[in-house]
This record gives structure tokens, C-alpha cells and sequence, in this order.
């Protein structure tokens, strides 16, 4: 398996410099560089909202920084939590004066830095919502274990539009628990990946076979099994997810998100979103918005994962409000 790069340590910072290389509304700021801004800066009058999260998840953390999106992210190394003061930056220079709103995935190190980092800045009020869409990584009862993968592109969605039309930070904070709440991920994979500085795959799998519930740090999924045609797999995906819903999310209308994982070809990603389409659709499913693409992946781990947003009057809209940043705009 080999990589496009110079040497392991520089991995990041590269990838960093070139990323704002590319997208001139990007920087690298804050005493590690390690935090990415909007270059020019934050927007009076508005909520800021922040994420953070290890590299190697491209477009995640730091590709959703724009109009109607995020304002700061701190980035940490491959597959680790930002450090301390790239979080403590990144809510600095998210901040208005209207409050910073803390949207991140649910793993222990993130949690960590950025709770102190928020007592820590120089930010009085701040609120923290955790994306905890994978299904496969906890129960129904234990939600609040759950990880945070693909889904939380859509609460990055829904709160950056409610920030955008000028919610206070409050009602922002709402928005995204609600989006979280109502979103459920599950993924696969039928190869795993490679740290830069490992010299084996973080998942050693068998040629043919396929792993259900796989996370994007390659954590130990429901079963693995020899392939099985796309259709019966995601119509699997897709009856997991509809069986985890709750029962204050009994609407008919989805936001449907297909997520490429990394290193899958987009005409299969096609083959799958039909098929979740038509499964939705025939359980009497309305698809309200789709998204299909490369969202939140996972290096070259060959797989997806598939998101449903159980959609309300109220957050609906908000995935229709006009929103743009380097690799996800919405019109």
C-alpha cells in the first residue's frame, strides 16, 4: 500500500499548506498552525461555530469552513484530537461576541481538550453538541456512547443555517442536539487503511470479504462476512437505520446522505444510493434532499456509509439554505 507523501511527520502540515494553498478563503492560524479560519475572520453578529477532529478524514474536519457552515477547526494528527491549544485558537477566532458554538465528533481526546480549551478561551458563552450518529458503535439505550462519523456533516448544515439567519446561540445550539438526534450513519468496508507512519493496514481483511458497522478508525464492526450483492447489503444498511429511529422521529421525510469512505469508485457509490433510495422510497419515505459524495472519509478505506436525517418543518429547510466552503456547497 503506498503513499503520495514526503515522510510521516510532515504529513500534516503539508496537507495543511496545501489545503489553503487551494482555497485562498482558508489559513492556517493559531501558536501550532494546526487551526484553519476563515481568512477573514469572524462575522459580527453571528454565532460562531467550531469543530475539530484528527486528519485523514478529509473533507472532515476542516473542508466545511464557509458561508452557512463552520467558522474554526482544530486539527489534529492522523486519527488523533486536536492538542489543547489548536481548540483554545480555534474558539478564539470563531468568536463575534455573539458565543461559539462547539459542534465535534464523540471520541475521548476531542472531549478532553475541547472542554478545557473552553473554559480556557477568551469566549464567556459557549455550548457544546457531540455527533453521535454511528449506530453500530453503541445501542438504542446508550446513544450517548455512540461515535460521531458521517452525520455530523448534516448538524454542521442544519447549525450553520440557523447561525447564518441570525438564531442566537442558544436556538443554534438546539438546532444542531435536534439534527443529531434525528440522524442515524451506518457504515462498510471491504478494505481497510494505512497511518502514514505504520507499515501495515490499521484492518487486515481478507480479499473478499466486507465488514457492516465498521468505524472510520477502522473499530470492529457488527460482522464480517464474505461480499454479498450491493442490494442486499443496503437494503440491510438501510433497514438498521430505520429500526434505530425514535419514536419522536416517526416522519416521513429524509435528508439521505451516501458517503464514499474514501478509496470507493463513484460508480458504485451510484449503485448504492439507488438502492437506498428505492428501499427508503418503498417504506413510504419521502427524500426530502440527497447528498452523495465524499464527506467524511476514512484515508484509503474502501467502503461507505450511509446517513438518513429523519427531517421536521423545522430543520427541513435549513438543508436548503444556501451555504459554501471548499469541497460542499449548497444552492
Amino acid at each position: 500500500m503506498k503513499k503520495l507523501m514526503n515522510s510521516p511527520s510532515s504529513y500534516v502540515d503539508e496537507s495543511l499548506s496545501g489545503l489553503v494553498l487551494a482555497y485562498p478563503d482558508l489559513a492556517r492560524s493559531g501558536k501550532t498552525g494546526r487551526t484553519i479560519v476563515r481568512r477573514g475572520g469572524a462575522i459580527r453578529g453571528k454565532v460562531g461555530i467550531v469543530t475539530g477532529g484528527g486528519s485523514g478524514h478529509l473533507p472532515l474536519f476542516c473542508g466545511y469552513l464557509g458561508d452557512g457552515l463552520l467558522d474554526a477547526c482544530a486539527v489534529g494528527n492522523v486519527f488523533e484530537g486536536p492538542v489543547l491549544q489548536s481548540c483554545i485558537d480555534a474558539i478564539d477566532a470563531a468568536n463575534s461576541g455573539e458565543g461559539v458554538l462547539l459542534l465535534f465528533g464523540n471520541y475521548g481526546g476531542d472531549r478532553m481538550n475541547f472542554s478545557m480549551a473552553s473554559k480556557m478561551a477568551n469566549v464567556k458563552n459557549i455550548h457544546t453538541v457531540l455527533g453521535t450518529d454511528d449506530i453500530a458503535s453503541a445501542g438504542g439505550h446508550e446513544r450517548d456512547k455512540r461515535r460521531g462519523v458521517a452525520g455530523i456533516v448534516l448538524a454542521f448544515k442544519a447549525a450553520g443555517a440557523a447561525a447564518q439567519a441570525g438564531l442566537q446561540l442558544k436556538e443554534v445550539a438546539r438546532i444542531a442536539q435536534k439534527t443529531v438526534d434525528r440522524t442515524h450513519t451506518i457504515g462498510m468496508a471491504w478494505s481497510g487503511c494505512r497511518l502514514p507512519s505504520a507499515d501495515q493496514p490499521v484492518v487486515s481483511m481478507i480479499d473478499g470479504d466486507v465488514e457492516m458497522g465498521i468505524g472510520i478508525h477502522g473499530e470492529q464492526g457488527i460482522w464480517r462476512r464474505p461480499m454479498a450483492p450491493a442490494d442486499v447489503l443496503i437494503e440491510e444498511m438501510v433497514g438498521r437505520i430505520l429500526d434505530d429511529r425514535q419514536p419522536q422521529a416517526r416522519g416521513t421525510r429524509v435528508v439521505l446522505m451516501l458517503n464514499n469512505l474514501g478509496a470507493t469508485p463513484v460508480d458504485e457509490i451510484f449503485i448504492a444510493y439507488r438502492r437506498a433510495h428505492e428501499t427508503l422510497s418503498g417504506k413510504g419515505f419521502a427524500i426530502a434532499r440527497s447528498f452523495v459524495g465524499s464527506f467524511a472519509t476514512s484515508m484509503e478505506m474502501a467502503g461507505i456509509s450511509i446517513s438518513v436525517c429523519f427531517v421536521d418543518e423545522e430543520i427541513e429547510p435549513l438543508f436548503s439554505m444556501p451555504s459554501s466552503s471548499p469541497f460542499w456547497s449548497v444552492q
